[in-house]
Formats: C-alpha cells, sequence, structure tokens
C-alpha cells in the first residue's frame, strides 16, 4: 500500500508528569499532542525542557524506547522535571495544581529547535509554558523562525492561575489556526468584545485575525470547526468517560493533520471526534490508539505508536 505524506510537525511547550490518582502518567499538553501526532503518522517532535533528574531521565528514556525523537528536548542541570498533580471528579474532568520553578519554565530557542520548527508543515503552541518571561520569549523566536505556509496551531489551553490576558493577546497574532473549548471561549470573547451565538463568535475570530481554521470544542457535546465561511458542526459520540485528560490534545492532533492531508471540515470534525471519545474512554492522556483511527493517517500499521504513559 502507498504510505502517505509524512509530515513534520512540532509541538511547543510544557513536558512533564500527571500525577494522577492512579499514579504518575506523562503529560503536558504539548507533549501529549505530540505524542498523539506522532502515533498517527506524522514525523512529530517536541520542543520542551525537563530536569537532569529521574523524572527527566524516565521521559527520555520513555521517548526514546518509541522511537521518538528526543534532540529538542532540552535538559537543565538546576530545576527539577515538571509536575501537576491531578485531581479528576466524578464526572471525569480533571483539577490541576502546576507547580511552579521547572525546567520547562526555561524553554530556550537553541539551534536543534530553531532548525525544527524552520523545517516543520506545523507547529502547535499554548499559553502555559508562557507563564514566563524567558519561556515565552523563546516561543516568540521559534514561531518567528517557523515557514510563511507552516499551520501555527494556537491551542489556547487556559490553566489557572496562569490566564495572562497579553499572552492570549500577543499568541493570536502568529497563529493561523485557533483550537479553544467552550470554557474558553468567554475568556476570547471578553478580551475581544465578541457576542452572539458560539459560531458567531468563533467566525469572528476567524475573520478579525485572518485565521485559517478555528475549532470548538464541547466536551460531550461535540464541535465546532469554522474554515473559509463554512461552518461543520459535529454532536458528539457517546462513550464510557474514564477520564478527560488528553482528549482535546488528540482532537487537535487529528485537527493538525486532517488540514495537512487537505481533508474537508466534515471528515476532519468526524474523525477528530472519534480520537478524543475513544481518549476519554481509556486511563491516561495518549492511550495506544487502535488500528482503525491511525489508518487513515499511516495507510499501514505503525509498531512505533505505543503510548508514551
Amino acid at each position: 500500500m502507498l504510505q502517505p505524506k509524512k509530515y513534520e510537525i512540532v509541538g511547543i511547550g510544557e513536558i512533564l508528569w500527571d500525577l494522577l490518582p492512579s499514579g504518575k502518567q506523562l503529560g503536558g499538553a504539548p507533549a501529549n499532542f505530540t505524542c498523539h501526532a506522532w502515533a498517527l503518522g506524522a514525523e512529530a517532535r517536541l520542543a520542551s525542557r525537563v530536569g537532569a533528574d529521574d523524572l527527566g531521565r524516565e521521559i527520555i528514556e520513555r521517548w526514546t524506547a518509541r522511537g521518538m525523537p528526543t534532540d529538542t528536548i532540552e535538559v537543565d542541570g538546576e530545576r527539577p522535571t515538571g509536575t501537576v498533580s491531578v485531581d479528576v471528579d466524578a464526572e471525569g474532568q480533571p483539577r490541576y495544581t502546576i507547580h511552579e520553578h521547572v525546567a520547562w519554565d526555561r524553554i530556550e530557542a537553541d539551534d536543534a529547535a530553531l532548525d525544527a520548527v524552520g523545517r516543520a508543515d506545523a507547529v502547535c503552541f499554548g499559553t502555559l509554558a508562557q507563564r514566563t518571561k524567558s519561556s515565552r520569549a523563546a516561543i516568540e523566536v521559534l514561531l518567528a523562525a517557523t515557514r510563511p505556509d507552516a499551520l501555527r496551531i494556537f491551542d489556547v489551553n487556559l490553566r489557572p492561575p496562569f490566564v495572562a490576558r497579553d499572552v492570549i493577546i500577543e499568541s493570536m497574532k502568529p497563529a493561523n489556526v485557533l483550537k479553544l473549548n467552550e470554557h474558553e471561549l468567554p475568556v476570547l470573547g471578553e478580551i475581544f468584545g465578541l457576542s452572539g451565538t458560539a459560531a458567531e463568535q468563533v467566525a469572528a475570530l476567524a475573520g478579525r485575525f485572518e485565521l485559517r481554521l478555528v475549532a470548538l470544542t464541547r466536551g460531550g457535546e461535540g464541535s465546532l470547526l469554522f474554515a473559509d465561511g463554512a461552518l461543520s458542526e459535529h454532536p458528539g459520540l457517546k462513550t464510557t468517560v474514564l477520564d478527560t485528560v488528553g482528549a482535546g490534545d488528540a482532537f487537535t492532533a487529528v485537527l493538525t493533520l486532517g488540514l495537512l492531508h487537505r481533508w474537508d471540515l466534515e471528515r476532519i470534525n468526524q474523525h477528530a471526534n472519534e480520537v478524543a471519545a475513544f481518549v476519554c474512554s481509556q486511563p491516561g492522556a495518549t492511550p495506544k490508539l487502535p488500528e482503525a483511527l491511525r489508518r487513515p493517517f499511516t495507510g499501514e500499521p505503525q509498531l512505533t505508536s505505543d503510548p508514551i504513559s
């Protein structure tokens, strides 16, 4: 079977350990996104930073064992690997305590990262890794080094108390794709003076910032995609929710690859909801995806697409 094109994708931002009630799991939205993109057939890298400690070494070992590149994961000799305490409520919704002064607070735009983003067909970034001035400056440099035709996906991913108005405003400028959820839309609505229905607000954001696409996820109620004046709404899929950690990142990975493969909005929306629903039904952020969910992008089964957590 002819193999589809293998696109180069870079996630930019935090990698950390989610300390879940069931034990620690590797996480961080950009790390989850990168892992899912790799599982779906991309040549995916993560531009991040870990500590020179046991937790950091375990991250590198796990990444390497799955065949994923580690050249853009920096090692910090002073600060520890990031951790997040996660509690999951009765409805499967996570609550996060994100610990500060960790390695990914000092991401650098080093040569390896600059080379990777310069080649990338798509990069994905969020707000959390921009909570410090140094990482924010490095992420701005990395985004500026991307190709003009590259997808620059801004996955808002607000994590209180690290919600900064200026970070959101400035992050909209380099982005050409926006992904946000139903809790984040009102925040952007207040910042940018949006009104009307969710679809009208999404369309307004697309027009104001000349975005190629805006994706709004709505948990169990599905998602809305808007591009070039066209709207696709998906009602969501019924599933038994174990936890929702990583589902949005899986959605973003499918969205990114769907755009690169030039899928239409309806196909992207359907497959993204299928993958996200599966992730919700499994423990952890990056469960191994079934072959049927990978095959539309990979063509053939991938032995290296095991989960990292």
